[in-house]
């Protein structure tokens, strides 16, 4: 299961994005970015955080290590910024955090290289979790001490927006023209052979499992958060088998 850790101190707001993520501080005093259940997105987006996150990292792909955070709302009571006061008393609870990658800057596709065997990794996961919000425009991809993480998967697998329509959703091609690495060659068959065996029913298990339960209950047509659970494997098993078949504009 994830770490769980507790919010000590609110240190400043991340001003990037739309969901307005914030710096703290935890009791095992490391720092964390924060990600509000209180967010205009929703738990919905902290969901697709954990379920991406998690399994690019059992994929070797380089993401943040994520924890939840228990934030008592107390904490904005100080912060100036009315917005953020707000964010903070409507987000009491189980939130998400990502270490805070000291020093790490923006990925500029002009000044880093990546080599079509990363390009292909990288562009074959967001095919696989659709994710829509990778392009040159807004890498989501930052370069730490030489290596490239990736980050921010809060708009991926746009299927559990709509459940009734989910099967006929996660079938959809991935238009990667406007990807971020679209440039670098991307070695979609190599990555497609190396990764798509990995995605397993257990696996799927063991990553869905990561998902608190506090963010699935409530959730309609779901009895149980480990049906919601199951429901978000199913679509990625079976995409994981065609969807290098189905990525667009990296020729």
């Amino acid at each position: 299961m994830l770490k769980e850790v507790i919010a000590t101190r609110f240190i400043t707001p991340l001003r990037e994005g739309g969901s307005l993520p914030g710096l703290v501080e935890a009791d095992d005093l490391a720092a964390y970015v924060l990600k509000f259940t209180g967010a205009g997105q929703g738990r919905k987006t902290l969901v697709a955080e954990v379920v991406c996150g998690e399994l690019a990292r059992r994929l070797g792909l380089r993401v943040p290590r994520l924890v939840t955070v228990e934030l008592d709302s107390v904490l904005g009571l100080g912060e100036p910024d009315q917005q953020v006061q707000d964010l903070l008393r409507s987000s009491g609870g189980t939130n998400l955090g990502m270490d805070f990658l000291s020093g790490a800057i923006g990925f500029d596709p002009l000044a880093f290289p990546v080599d079509p065997a990363e390009a292909g990794r990288i562009v074959w996961f967001d095919a696989l979790v659709n994710n829509v919000d990778r392009s040159w425009r807004n890498p989501n991809l930052l370069m730490h001490r030489g290596d490239l993480w990736l980050i921010d998967h809060g708009a991926t697998m746009i299927w559990h927006h709509n459940w009734p329509s989910a099967e006929a959703s996660a079938a959809r091609p991935y238009d990667a023209s406007d990807h971020a690495l679209a440039r670098f060659r991307p070695d979609i068959a190599a990555a497609a052979a190396e990764l798509a065996p990995q995605i397993t029913a257990g696996l799927l298990d063991e990553v869905t499992a990561e998902i608190p339960d506090a963010w699935l209950t409530g959730e309609p047509g779901f009895d149980t958060p480990d049906a919601l659970r199951r429901a978000y494997a199913a679509p990625l098993l079976t995409r994981a088998a065609v969807i290098h078949e189905r990525i667009k504009g990296t020729e």
